[in-house]
């Protein structure tokens, strides 16, 4: 697992990074259903996990990865949560930042790193479109929930679902299904 870039190990507290460790270490270990996190033994401030895209969902079938940045302050103050994959939803912007009242006001360092895996869990079934950081994700939320839903599932198709082991024949036939996906998200 790639490091995130900047590294907070050297700024945290011994018994921090102990706690944070024995956390990881036991999420792997036992998930929470349809999460799966994972080690990064280079920066145990850098924590990734995948979500499984909820069933009846426009994110359904789609494995979202995402990261917990843990800052210098932390636990004091939240993590900065972003999906590495990309994704259509009103709380996730263009960068892939994560606008959810658990990393923000209702942080609370007593809640662990598993309550907020299963927040942005539950964000993916009931995205919040008061507190849109992708205000066109939003507003069709709002206005017209089946173009909202064509949108994420086809971002859900193009870029989080998993890839399948082919013949070179059926290769030349996805890369061009995709393309054509990318050509109608554009029209969108």
């Amino acid at each position: 697992m790639a490091s995130s870039g900047v590294s907070n190990v050297e700024n945290l507290p011994p018994h921090i990074l102990r706690s944070i460790s024995k956390e990881v270490i036991a999420l792997t270990q036992e998930p929470p259903e349809g999460i799966k996190v994972y080690m990064n033994h280079d920066d145990i401030t850098d924590v990734q996990a995948t979500i499984n895209g909820p069933e009846g969902t426009p994110y359904s079938g789609g494995e979202f990865r995402i990261k917990l940045v843990l800052g210098k302050d932390f636990p004091a103050a939240p993590p900065k949560g972003y999906f590495l994959t990309k994704i259509f939803h009103p709380n996730v912007s263009s960068n892939g930042e994560i606008c959810v009242n658990a990393l923000k006001k209702d942080w609370n360092p007593k809640l662990g790193l598993k309550h907020i895996f299963l927040v942005i869990k539950c964000l993916m079934i009931e995205p919040n479109p008061e507190s849109a950081l992708n205000e066109e994700a939003g507003k069709l939320l709002l206005d017209n929930f089946e173009e909202f839903a064509q949108r994420a599932t086809l971002m859900t198709e193009i870029h989080a679902k998993p890839q399948q082991p082919s013949s070179p024949s059926n290769s030349v036939k996805k890369a061009k299904i995709c393309k054509e996906k990318k050509k109608a998200l554009k029209r969108l």
